[in-house]
């Protein structure tokens, strides 16, 4: 009978089979003991040791936005913020409502029903994502991206996640869902520097959030998840698209219907136009927030609440750069050669003489292309517009406007048995002429006489009186405005003429305040006298005559007083035009970056005096004609420029009382007094008014003039011509910064 006990074999496989089971179970627990210890530390850390290493967030309650610096114009008109980050505060109740519904739609659509974390959100975007094959949507609440923006740094690690969730955590607990919309629509970044749905408003449409609509919060709304990629300034059609999404978005949100969303996703995006995207007085902004750093340091200007008041005048600086705009535009349209990716530049100051306050600054066609300043950074030669300098060193040396030089050739010995021959614009020569005749006419033959007869030293005395600071050339191609200057330094120095001789330094800033309100600078005018009352009106007078009679007579259109001075130089490179009423003194110059011709006959005249004659047209207006207040001492009489003397071509001239010549027919002036260096007692039967012949000692003179160091002259031909100016490269230079580039060859010619 077969036992009914399992045999031995099956008991061993029971036994086997118990064991293990018995081992996978105790394994189990082992692994579940372990994760839950695993999970229990976790949550230790993360809610016991990761809070004490995460800010507060009650830091919020107390925060205060960092106060950057505000700019006041002439009026103590507020016209900008200098801001680390551009960024405007206004309560969500300003905030429309298709604005916050748009981003919510499109950045957290749970995000009034999850408590800072929504796993169901995180869940979503995983499935997209792998659907996708790429990361098309991302799990992260407005509150996680609010934490982010707030409190920590921008990287991916997992602690940083975890730091993410804890804060956000914590910011659900401890504010309403409404504040936190509130702050993440100030805090987030939508490109182009705005900060906050305030600033990006102005920045794209030009106006406040409360007043965008749903077609323009649309498109706000896209911006966050990647403000390069979707600027609609720089990427309209992928902006469109961005626009588009969110649009979609909305519908399914609820909060937009369907035929409205495809309406709206045909219109433009209804940008703020690209003129108005310009700040004016960009160049003037620069300019004093330059000078504000170098004085207070960066973190003051930025973060210390300073309050600066300017001297800007916005009606003139948008004048100003108007008028500059349409000049460079017309000289275009006229010159269309070269390389496509040049541009000719330009700058105009105004500055007012009275304070030498600095009232319009443009440094070139347009900021945004170029930031380089080429009313202050950019040195260039002046030609003729440095000849005032030359006739008032004639003046106190005992001259006239009277006084007549000879206009004929001349030659002057250089080193290795050159000659240098100055010649006139015109390639003319006109005989005896008149002071008044020459600077009217721009005459360079006769400049470089008197130049010569009245000494360098005398000319650079007068200059540095007048605030010119850069380095002069001690030769005589100085008379032809070879030395570089730049264009602030050379309006005001004729500033100081339409100021009775009072010269001021050109100033941008009237005072600043801290925070408190506490004065911390003042800038009151303190004139010094660069030329008696006496001498800037004569000089005044003659420059008169330049608009009246000679190269600038485009501004008298203006018809009212006005005393000016063209220049241009080799190869028409510069063109210039200085010019001041008794309120007002302008300068404009035009050229380009790296010196080359403008185009035949583009001189000051034609290409500098309209740009001048707009900008004081629409800045002066209607404005009542105001004449140059005549000193005592200071008497006008008709002079004939003809050196017949018989009234064939009678001009007024202005003299200091003493000086004058005789009624027009009668025998004129003598040359200067015996006490002025150079000119001598004219032999018998000269020209009346005329100079001396040069006496040999004179002419021997010249290799080593008085007065100057030996080594400066005889000069080689190349060197009556300065050194290369420094010019700007592309990107923002420093002033000193640009590569010099090749000067045009030497000549003896400046145009007027």
């Amino acid at each position: 009978m077969a036992s009914e006990n399992p045999t031995p074999g099956r008991w061993r496989f029971r036994l086997t089979g118990r064991r293990w089971l018995r081992v996978l179970l105790i394994a189990a627990g082992v692994v579940s003991l372990l994760g839950a210890a695993g999970v229990a530390v976790a949550a230790l850390w993360a809610f016991t040791i990761l809070p004490r290493t995460l800010p507060s967030v009650t830091a919020l309650e107390t925060f205060q936005p960092l106060v950057g610096t505000k700019i006041y114009d002439d009026n103590d008109e507020l016209i900008t913020e200098l801001h680390v980050e551009r960024r405007i505060f206004v309560p969500l109740a300003h905030v429309p409502q298709s604005l916050r519904d748009a981003v919510i739609a499109t950045e957290d659509k749970r995000f009034y029903y999850h408590w800072g974390i929504d796993p169901i959100g995180i869940a979503r975007a995983v499935a997209q994502n792998y659907r996708r094959g790429r990361i098309v949507e991302g799990g992260s609440t407005i509150t996680q991206q609010l934490t982010k923006v707030l409190f920590l740094t921008p990287d991916k690690s997992l602690e940083r996640k975890m730091k993410e969730a804890v804060l956000a955590l914590e910011l659900e607990r401890r504010y309403s869902k409404d504040r936190i919309l509130e702050m993440y629509l100030n805090q987030v970044y939508f490109g182009h520097g705005a900060y906050g749905v305030e600033a990006a408003a102005r920045t794209y449409f030009g106006k406040s959030v409360s007043e965008l609509s749903v077609r323009e919060a649309a498109l706000l709304a896209g911006l966050p998840r990647a403000p390069t990629t979707y600027s609609p300034f720089d990427h309209a059609e992928t902006a469109k698209r961005r626009r588009e999404v969110v649009l979609r978005r909305m519908v399914d949100f609820g909060a937009l219907k369907d035929a409205d969303a495809k309406r709206l996703a045909r219109a433009d995006l209804g940008l703020i136009p690209p003129e108005r995207r310009r700040t004016t007085g960009q160049y003037f902004l620069d300019y004093v927030q330059q000078g504000l750093e170098a004085k207070y340091g960066a973190d003051m200007v930025f973060k210390g609440g300073l309050n600066v008041y300017t001297t800007l005048n916005p009606t003139m600086q948008l004048a100003a750069e108007q008028a500059l705009r349409d000049g460079l535009k017309a000289l275009e349209g006229r010159t269309i050669k070269g390389k496509a990716a040049e541009h000719p530049e330009g700058a105009i100051v105004t500055i007012e003489p009275q304070t030498g306050y600095v009232r319009a600054m443009v440094g070139g066609y347009d900021f945004f292309r170029s930031e380089f300043n080429r009313a202050t950074q950019a040195r260039r030669q002046p030609g003729s517009a440095f000849k005032p300098f030359i006739y008032i060193a004639a003046l106190e040396s005992g001259f006239t406007a009277a006084t007549r030089v000879e206009d004929a050739p001349v030659s002057y010995p250089v080193a290795n048995g050159q000659v240098w021959k100055p010649e006139n614009y015109d390639r003319k020569f006109r005989g005896f002429t008149t002071l008044q005749q020459a600077i009217e006419e721009s005459v360079n033959v006769v400049t470089v006489k008197i130049q010569e007869r009245i000494g360098l030293n005398h000319t650079i005395q007068v200059a540095r009186r007048f605030g010119i600071s850069s380095p002069l050339d001690v030769n005589l191609s100085l008379a032809l405005g070879t030395s570089d200057l730049t264009l602030i330094e050379l309006t005001s120095a004729y500033g100081a003429l339409a100021n009775q001789g009072q010269w001021l330094p050109p100033t941008t800033v009237r005072y600043v305040t801290d925070a408190q309100g506490k004065l911390l600078e003042e800038h009151l005018p303190d004139p010094r006298e660069a030329v008696p009352p006496e001498t800037a009106y004569v000089i005044t007078h003659m420059l008169r005559g330049v608009v009246e009679r000679g190269t600038g007579q485009a501004a008298k259109v203006l018809n009212r007083p006005i005393a000016a001075k063209t220049g241009t130089t080799n190869d028409y490179s510069n063109a210039w035009f200085i010019g001041y009423t008794p309120r007002l003194a302008t300068g404009v110059w035009v050229g380009y970056d790296r010196p080359r011709s403008l185009g035949k006959d583009e001189t000051g005249s034609r290409v500098a005096v309209p740009i001048w004659t707009t900008f004081m047209g629409r800045v002066l207006g209607d404005s009542p004609r105001e004449e140059f207040s005549m000193p005592e001492r200071v008497v006008v009489v008709p002079v004939d420029l003809d050196p017949s003397n018989e009234c064939v071509r009678v001009v007024p001239m202005a003299f200091v009382k003493g000086t004058e010549p005789a009624a027009c027919g009668a025998r004129r002036q003598s040359v200067p007094p015996p006490s002025a260096p150079g000119p001598e007692s004219p032999a018998p039967g000269s020209v009346p008014g005329a100079l001396p012949a040069k006496p040999q000692a004179f002419i021997d003179s010249l290799a080593h003039p008085p007065g100057l160091p030996r080594d400066v002259l005889p000069l080689p031909i190349q060197n009556l011509m300065p050194a290369p100016s420094s010019s700007p490269p592309a990107a923002r230079p420093a002033p000193s910064s640009g590569p010099a580039p090749t000067h045009p060859a030497p000549s003896t010619v400046q145009g007027p």
